[in-house]
């Protein structure tokens, strides 16, 4: 009876989970052809087909869930032999895909990749930028980071960096011409930098004081779809940008951008990595989790 090896299982996995042979090349480092030739031959002399194959997709036939069931166990325990293994050795290696939206990619940037970097220098970190809320775990990252209350509830979550605020905020060159808002409906005269949503809807402005929350359709005939974008928007003078805190933390510092409705503020919100609990965590997401709470632990 022919025994598949190690590696024609682990491709039918990742294939499987990515319901794409391209997404399942990249992860595995394989060109999509020879992956597909791979399986073929598998299935050959298997004497079973495993995948259905159109010319839009990729999903198992009913052999290759019932194959799948049994050895995802496997693999996964094997998996995590082979990372304690790995352990032993004097630095986590290997690649580490992380998922995150652009500000927090450019807070990363400041200090905990640079971090990360020097003290695991044997890490390859994959830091994609992608503004969406994706699926980590079919789109193949180890782990991804968001505001705490949009990760989803079957991730394990790692809250750093303590809480912050959504802010208004403006250049002051900007605020002598057009004043300055004392209160949100204020803003409605204003030139509003907006954001646009996935969805293709832009952003409502939300406050809150005293239990009163207001949601703003913010007026402006410029509209963005990157955070830093709209603060470099507003540091230009053009307009009223409303940015986490963070992503605006520099030019706020300086005075290069002033903070506007601070009394209007929502209560903090706070961003977290999240990976999934059901997967063993590699040695690398480890030390990067380690290095990012040092990096961005409060005073």
């Amino acid at each position: 009876m022919y025994e598949p090896d190690f590696d024609d299982l682990r491709a039918l996995l990742a294939i499987a989970t990515h319901r794409s042979f391209r997404k399942a090349a990249d992860e595995l480092g394989l060109s999509p052809s020879t992956l597909s030739h791979m399986m073929r031959v598998f299935e050959e002399k298997l004497g079973v087909r495993l995948l259905h194959r159109t010319t839009r997709s990729v999903a198992p036939t009913e052999a290759g869930e019932a194959l799948l069931r049994r050895i995802e166990p496997l693999l996964r325990e094997l998996g995590a032999a082979l990372e304690d293994v790995g352990g032993y050795r004097s630095r986590p290696g290997g690649t580490l895909r992380i998922n995150a939206s652009e500000p927090v990619a450019r807070l990363l940037l400041e200090a905990a990749v640079p971090a990360f970097q020097e003290r695991y220098p044997d890490v390859h970190l994959d830091l994609f930028v992608d503004n969406r809320l994706v699926d980590i775990v079919a789109d193949g990252f180890d782990a991804g980071i968001r505001l705490a209350e949009a990760v989803p509830q079957d991730m394990h979550v790692v809250p750093f960096g303590g809480p912050f605020r959504f802010l208004a905020v403006a250049a002051p060159a900007y605020l002598e011409r057009r004043g300055v808002p004392q209160v949100p409906d204020d803003l409605l005269e204003h030139a509003c930098i907006r954001i646009r949503m996935q969805s293709g809807k832009a952003y409502r402005w939300e406050f809150a004081q005293r239990g009163e929350t207001i949601a703003i359709d913010a007026p402006g005939t410029l509209t963005l779809n990157g955070i830093g974008l709209m603060v470099e928007a507003a540091l230009a003078g053009m307009g009223v940008a409303y940015v986490p805190e963070n992503a605006a933390r520099a030019p706020l510092a300086d005075g290069r951008l002033c903070p506007l409705l601070e009394d209007w503020c929502l209560p903090p919100s706070e961003l977290a990595l999240y990976y999934s609990g059901h997967r063993h965590v590699p040695a690398a997401l480890r030390a990067f989790i380690e290095v990012l709470q040092d990096t961005f632990r409060p005073t």
